[in-house]
């Protein structure tokens, strides 16, 4: 399958010329695969009459928000719609640009995965993933018994009075009280 990007070569419309380069250059940052048809070629009136016909979304712009036919930049996924402009780039934003360009996860951007090992001090090899759990467990230990260290050492200000060990409370001032 094939996410195409139906553009117009020669739009005199600056704003579907600038949503066309901007939904190509998402689609590149992401490393998407996809084929552009240009219905404003000669060659190409079959493609205009698929897009304008199939089209759901009529593409409105700023200058033209009732068009009678669908505007470019139109995305099909080989002859399944996906979108116009505006529900491309709120996918994008949203990030389910895959989701909405109806591609497999093998059809999106390759994933990075590693099998490096990580050397741990007693010699002994453990893989990443092993480590990072391992650290997660410490970070959230080291949490859990700071906040029991707090929840024993109470603020004080210059008008509270702490007990002390006899059941004696000091002022802050230095004179005891009765507590």
């Amino acid at each position: 399958m094939v996410v195409k990007v139906y553009i117009s070569g020669i739009s005199g419309n600056k704003e579907v010329k600038k949503r066309q380069q901007r939904v190509l250059m998402i689609l590149d940052s992401r490393n998407i695969k996809y084929e552009v048809v240009d219905i404003a070629e000669p060659d190409n009136e079959a493609d205009k009459d698929f897009m304008q016909n199939n089209s759901t979304s009529l593409g409105a712009t700023v200058g033209d928000a009732n068009p009678r036919h669908a505007l470019p930049p139109q995305l099909f996924n080989d002859t399944t719609y996906c979108g116009d402009y505006d529900q491309f780039d709120m996918a994008n934003e949203v990030d389910e640009l895959e989701k909405y360009l109806k591609l497999a996860p093998d059809d999106a951007a390759p994933t990075v995965t590693s099998s490096a090992e990580v050397q741990l001090d007693n010699g002994e090899a453990a893989d990443s993933a092993k480590n990072e759990v391992a650290e997660e467990s410490n970070e959230a230990e080291a949490v859990e018994e700071n906040n029991e260290a707090e929840a024993l050492v109470q603020p004080t200000d210059a008008n509270s009075e702490v007990p002390d060990e006899n059941g004696e409370a000091d002022d802050g001032h230095g004179d005891v009280v009765d507590a």
